[in-house]
């Protein structure tokens, strides 16, 4: 790939995001689809969930990660779509390289999951949820969040190369919205089944739930920040190279 230059990424980015204004249907579910169900855990299961707190405190974390496996899903198919429909050859003879188209979208996707994941919060604060971390702290938990909605978008970029078309991007992006699941953004990780309990406490959310809830509530930490954002880091350079890998094998 050739090297991005930040007017170019910024200007793919730009173009990312026209088009989803153009797919509203999309971007509402991207938008909505983490709310409502946020909504349903808080207000239909919340009361049979023993969780030490009010369920709504403990939710919000995992709903955040949750909103950004929706959006990144938009991002792989976006990815496919271009591929599909000669859009990068037409950049390619523009001398405009990998780097740049991906990093566009990435660009895209980050800036739409800000938005959902400001929306998620807002709701929350609606409900009940309020958070106890000073500046500090809220400064690391939104830094935190921006490395784990990076990391995923790059991942769904590259999910989006390999798939050869949209409908199987979806697909790929099926277990980036599932994760939150088995993991502790719903439920304590202890009262699941045992045999669940090594995948669920060392998946890579369960660190990023934690740490965010952790500064969030002002709670301490431990060693979770740090797991955390070893996880964002190695998943967005394994991205990142396996992009790059991809991206030259699909434009020779």
């Amino acid at each position: 790939m050739t090297a991005a230059t930040p007017v170019s990424a910024l200007a793919l980015a730009g173009r990312s995001l026209r088009i989803s204004r153009r797919q509203p249907d999309a971007l509402i579910t991207a938008l909505m689809l983490p709310v409502v169900l946020m909504l349903i855990f808080v207000y239909f299961f919340g009361g049979a969930i023993d969780t030490g707190t009010a369920y709504v405190t403990y939710v919000v974390p995992g709903a955040m990660l949750l909103c950004a496996g929706f959006g990144a899903a938009s991002t792989a198919v976006s990815v496919a779509d271009d591929m599909r429909n000669g859009v990068i050859d037409r950049f390619r003879t523009l001398d405009i390289g990998g780097v740049p188209v991906l990093a566009g979208h990435v660009a895209a996707s980050v800036v739409r999951n800000l938005l959902s994941t400001t929306l998620v919060l807002a709701v929350a604060l609606a409900i009940g949820f309020r958070p106890q971390a000073g500046p500090a702290a809220l400064l690391a938990a939104a830094g935190l969040l921006l490395a784990y909605i990076t990391a995923i978008s790059w991942l769904a970029a590259a999910l989006g190369l390999l798939a050869r078309t949209p409908e199987a991007a979806g697909g790929f992006t099926f277990l980036m919205m599932f994760l939150p699941y088995p993991s502790s953004a719903f439920v304590p990780i202890e009262t699941m089944p045992g045999w669940l309990h090594g995948f669920a406490e060392h998946q890579p959310l369960t660190p990023v739930i934690e740490s965010l809830r952790a500064l969030l509530l002002a709670q301490p930490a431990g060693s979770a920040p740090w797991t955390a954002l070893a996880w964002c880091a190695g998943i967005t350079g394994t991205a990142v190279a396996l992009a790059g890998v991809l991206f030259r094998s699909r434009t020779r």
